[in-house]
């Protein structure tokens, strides 16, 4: 008997985790989506996700905050109780705070660093820690979101772009942490949908990279088995 391969999605009811949840589930994944605080829209993307399923199905949405260790650990405890396995996770959790990234004196605040370094660094960290093993048993694929700020030096913050910087970084040390039993990996979207006009002209391909897209990247590295260590841009070739 075939094994149905399981995804746990991390933010996974809206944007970007929406979409890698719809297409897993439509290549034949089970999909757990994570949600920290909207119950409902998670729900509704998980009613989808079983009313268009005919050969998987048994999607599950399961809240936890990702700020929170314990309830990472939590997180991945009542997966692994609800499938008995786990294939993929995409770590998709992320801070972001609006600052004047002109101004030092903006961007200087103790709590905007420690929200971004918990979320967009120890949160990805403390969720493979936790489901490790059960990535190992299948040679699994843990996939973070980045940002094209972790490469570019600023983004919405400097304490977003640093920390997303960081998160690069790590992957590509829990790469080698984990290499060969588990492949690790980050994507680094650019501009997506917000401020289009301003910045489609500065993009080579003169086009946005659409959450499809994206989320087309996320199932390329979960199905292969020879890119780890690596963080893809995703940004329709903007002009740095």
């Amino acid at each position: 008997m075939t094994m149905i391969p399981v995804i746990l999605v991390t933010a996974g009811s809206v944007g970007l985790g929406s979409a890698v949840s719809r297409l897993f589930s439509k290549h034949g994944y089970r999909v757990i989506v994570n949600y920290s605080a909207n119950k409902v829209r998670a729900g509704e993307l998980v009613s989808e996700l079983n009313a268009a399923t005919t050969s998987s199905g048994g999607h599950l949405a399961i809240q936890a905050d990702m700020s929170s260790r314990p309830e990472v650990e939590r997180l991945v405890q009542e997966t692994y109780q609800a499938t008995g396995r786990i294939y993929v996770i995409f770590s998709n959790a992320g801070w972001s705070q609006f600052r004047d990234t002109t101004s030092l004196d903006d961007n200087r605040f103790d709590e905007d660093w420690d929200c971004a370094y918990t979320i967009n660094v120890k949160s990805h960290l403390w969720l493979l820690h936790a489901a490790r093993d059960h990535l190992a048993e299948n040679e699994g694929c843990f996939v973070t979101t980045s940002s094209i700020a972790g490469i570019s030096g600023m983004g919405s913050s400097l304490a977003y772009g640093v920390s997303k910087a960081a998160q690069i970084h790590m992957v590509k040390g829990l790469a080698t942490m984990f290499g060969p039993s588990i492949r690790v990996n980050s994507i680094s979207p650019g501009l997506v949908l917000t401020q289009k006009e301003e910045h489609e002209s500065q993009t080579r391909s003169k086009r946005f990279a659409r959450l499809e897209d994206i989320a087309e990247q996320v199932l390329c590295l979960a199905r292969n088995q020879s890119i780890t260590g690596v963080n893809v841009t995703i940004d329709a070739g903007y002009v740095r």
